[in-house]
């Protein structure tokens, strides 16, 4: 356990994972704020090449274990197991909390205007009380993000709860810039796609089907010339893992 964190920790790859039930992840944000990551395997496998990307997950306050490969890969070879906790997991918790986040206000990143309306519609059907002004399409980031706009609209609104939905790999770089410049506290989680599995944007998916590690699976039958070459790359999460393991 890293000292610290006020929660039980597993370090992988340097980078310290959440060791706990889902509900601990929410009431730590809910109570401490900070930036909360979901990183998956195709994106775990570019911290040795993007070290910007590498660097927002280890100066995030809690870093989730998604990624049911690199889960599978530790238990393996580990006595100190670890419980997978995916970001569509921590969503569907997220959502019977409307009352809670209601309070603070919710404001959401998203990819696109499309993909914010659906996010949008189906966050209102679930009971949470926002407006159109409390969401924001995200434009292309390049390698460096700034991003004044956002940060002056956040400004203004100050929420307490802040949801990235746009891409792994840049949406954890964003979520740490907000966090490094917005001039108070709020809970930023980078959950990506997360909640397009509950929209429709993406496939949907069973609850079942993502505890015995078979969303990939699902994905890559849904949308096989994205899907299939991105996580063909994760596997390369298996030498990372060993190296790391035999030198710690």
């Amino acid at each position: 356990m890293n000292k610290s964190k006020p929660f039980p920790t597993i370090n992988i790859l340097s980078i310290d994972f959440f060791k706990g039930k889902v509900s601990k992840v929410f009431e730590f944000l809910e109570q401490n704020k900070g930036l909360m990551t979901v990183p998956a395997a195709p994106a775990l496998v570019t911290i040795n090449n993007d070290v910007s990307y590498f660097e927002s997950l280890k100066k995030s306050d809690v870093v989730i274990p998604d990624s049911g490969f690199m889960v599978l890969i530790w238990n393996l070879i580990s006595l100190n197991k670890i419980n997978k906790i995916s970001g569509l997991e921590f969503i569907n918790y997220f959502i019977k909390q409307s009352e809670t986040v209601n309070i603070g206000g919710l404001f959401l990143i998203n990819p696109s205007k499309e993909d914010g309306q659906a996010n949008y519609n189906y966050l209102l059907s679930k009971g949470f009380v926002f407006s159109d002004s409390n969401q924001y399409n995200a434009p292309y980031y390049k390698e460096q993000i700034i991003d004044t706009d956002l940060l002056n609209i956040i400004e203004k609104q100050k929420p307490k709860w802040i949801m990235i939905n746009i891409g792994g790999g840049t949406q954890e770089k964003l979520g740490l810039y907000l966090k490094e410049n917005l001039s108070y506290k709020a809970a930023i989680m980078c959950t990506g796609a997360a909640i397009a599995f509950k929209t429709g944007k993406q496939i949907k998916m069973k609850s079942w089907v993502d505890k015995i590690y078979l969303g990939w699976l699902f994905r890559c039958i849904s949308n096989p010339k994205l899907f299939i070459p991105r996580y063909l790359k994760g596997f390369y999460l298996i030498n990372m893992i060993l190296k790391f393991k035999l030198k710690n």
